[in-house]
């Protein structure tokens, strides 16, 4: 009830943007669906479930909800109010508990909105794609509707709070994707890559980036590393959020919890294994 009070509340002042949607036919108006989208600025947030009939719950970062006092609280309503679900983003097991989050909200029938990138693009590209949302995808049985924000990331630069208002956002919603032929296969890591790389190219084709085959966390590294003309270190965005569960993070504590149960093995269970 509160998304949609909050929804009526701040819609008219971002039509304000002039924001413009393509393709909201392709958005299921019933059932569960994965949103997946490129990730250009704070403001997709916004822009992306605006012109959609139906609710669309984020996975976000954990410290939305946490903070303390009158801001903390002014956070965490403000976040609940757009949708957003916190999730652990320390990896390993936080990550399998992130995807349970997600699954659930598929399981009650709600779209889910994810950035398979896992944070948002430094400078514009889009970058590799994390293989939960192909996991989840396989796991709940539902379509992934590519979704293209559009001029975020010129609407809205990095660092920077207020908008370019010379600047419309916009979103392009491209034809849903149905992997049903890889139903089955949710633990099987060469086809998770597989999906995840479709699904990333047909974002490509949508927003016309550059696609670039690295993870995009990587890449604020280098550029938090690197020291301009001037000789100062360039600082690192710390409003960025990592809202992708990490498969592959999950799938290494998976594995490691596996070596370690089979080390833990008596040895004649080993030997008739053998």
């Amino acid at each position: 009830m509160f998304y949609w009070v909050f929804k009526a509340i701040i819609g008219p002042f971002l039509e304000l943007f002039r924001p413009w949607a393509e393709g909201t036919e392709n958005v299921p108006r019933s059932g569960p669906a994965i949103l997946a989208s490129n990730h250009l600025s704070f403001s997709d947030h916004f822009f992306a479930p605006l012109p959609l009939p139906r609710k669309v719950v984020f996975l976000a970062k954990s410290e939305y909800f946490t903070g303390r006092g009158i801001k903390g609280l002014v956070s965490k309503a403000f976040f609940r109010g757009v949708g957003q679900l916190p999730i652990d983003r320390t990896g390993g097991a936080a990550s399998e508990r992130a995807l349970r989050t997600g699954l659930r909200v598929l399981a009650a029938g709600h779209l889910l909105g994810i950035y398979p990138e896992g944070t948002r693009t430094p400078d514009g590209r889009l970058y590799r794609g994390k293989t939960g949302v192909a996991r989840l995808a396989l796991e709940a049985r539902a379509p992934v509707i590519p979704t293209a924000m559009i001029g975020g990331f010129e609407f809205q630069p990095p660092g920077k709070l207020a908008p370019r208002l010379r600047v419309r956002p916009g979103v392009r919603f491209g034809r849903p994707l149905d992997f049903s032929r890889y139903y089955g296969l949710e633990n099987d890591h060469i086809v998770l890559r597989a999906m995840t790389d479709e699904i990333m190219y047909e974002l490509m084709k949508l927003s016309g980036q550059e696609y670039v085959d690295e993870y995009a966390q990587g890449a604020k590294l280098r550029l938090s590393k690197a020291v301009p003309t001037g000789g100062q270190r360039r600082p690192a965005d710390d409003t960025d959020e990592d809202d992708e569960p990490d498969e592959e993070a999950a799938e290494r504590q998976r594995a490691g919890a596996a070596a370690d149960a089979s080390a833990g093995q008596p040895a004649a269970v080993n030997r008739a294994d053998g």
